[in-house]
């Protein structure tokens, strides 16, 4: 059931409001910081006009009807007076942003959450750096790197990487991905068991090849590429219904050949890039070595100026 009650704003923050207050201060308990720039001004940079390839965005609580107009008017979306009996859209109830498949046996929503669920088992009992994406990222004794995620997604393997202590800018270019991971990473900024570790991320939006091309923040040691495989029948049968639904929204990364090159020049350590076991190398190029897994394998390459 849609709850919608009234919340105060510190204890639910909002996309514009106190979401993007420093996370140090709010795990501090001081809301008197002025906002967070590197989230503020960069998810939300653009001036955006309504988008109708984008799915719409529905408000479910009238107590956040401001905030979901704001959000609307920055990300392009459209503003919907009722839910489509079918296709995708965005709901902002009084607890969550959430992407939902309509019609008929349509798959539940998709949200990003950090604080419940897979994650948080994960978190707790997901084999710390001997996990695959912790290893392809260097993470060993004494070495808890600078990451830069380049195609963030639903921000699970950053959060897995800021989980065991790195530093995480993760970038998006999907408006819906972008606004779905902002929302999640503000409810995690107000949990006390997981604050801290979303303090360590920070979520820039706009086009992966030019942010890594004119990079102005600190010069990462690690660049993580997952970009999003084109779906196959066979793949499209085992894929997870939420992420088949997200996949269906946000699209294929067609051009993630061309994040390699900028993502080497950047990187001062490593480029390490997630694929699908049997899929073709990205760019073409020969990486200095692979870490395989059942079904997945990570490219690993070695920046361009060493």
């Amino acid at each position: 059931m849609i709850s919608s009650r009234r919340v105060a704003p510190l204890a639910r923050p909002g996309f514009l409001g106190s979401a993007y207050l420093s996370l140090n201060a709010i795990i501090a308990g001081n809301t008197t910081q002025p906002p967070r720039p590197s989230i503020v001004s960069t998810i939300f940079s653009s001036d955006s006009a309504t988008n109708n390839t984008l799915p719409g965005l529905y408000c479910a609580d009238p107590a956040r009807l401001t905030e979901a107009q704001a959000l609307a008017d920055l990300q392009g979306f459209a503003l919907l007076a009722t839910l489509p009996e079918a296709g995708h859209a965005l709901v902002l109830d009084g607890d969550k942003l959430a992407l939902h498949s309509l019609g008929k046996g349509a798959p539940g929503p998709v949200w990003v959450d950090f604080v419940a669920g897979a994650l948080a088992w994960r978190r707790k009992h997901g084999g710390g750096r001997g996990q695959g994406v912790a290893k392809a990222c260097g993470l060993k004794a004494g070495a808890t790197p600078h990451v830069l995620d380049a195609t963030a997604g639903l921000g699970r393997d950053g959060f897995v990487l800021a989980t065991l202590g790195c530093r995480v800018d993760l970038i998006e270019r999907s408006p819906v991905a972008a606004a779905l991971l902002a929302d999640g990473l503000a409810r995690a900024a107000q949990d006390p068991e997981v604050a801290e570790i979303a303090a360590r991320m920070t979520l820039h939006q706009g086009s992966s090849a030019d942010l890594l091309a004119h990079w102005r923040g600190e010069r990462p040691e690690v660049i993580y590429l997952d970009p999003m495989f084109p779906e196959t029948k066979t793949k499209s049968a085992l894929s997870k219904k939420d992420m088949h639904t997200f996949q269906q929204v946000v699209g294929a990364d067609a051009d993630a050949d061309a994040l390699l090159a900028p993502a080497r020049a950047l990187a001062s350590k490593r480029v390490a890039v997630k694929r699908p076991r049997h899929a073709p190398l990205l760019a073409g190029e020969k990486p200095a070595f692979c870490l395989e897994g059942d079904s997945v394998r990570f490219d690993i390459y070695l920046p361009l100026n060493l």
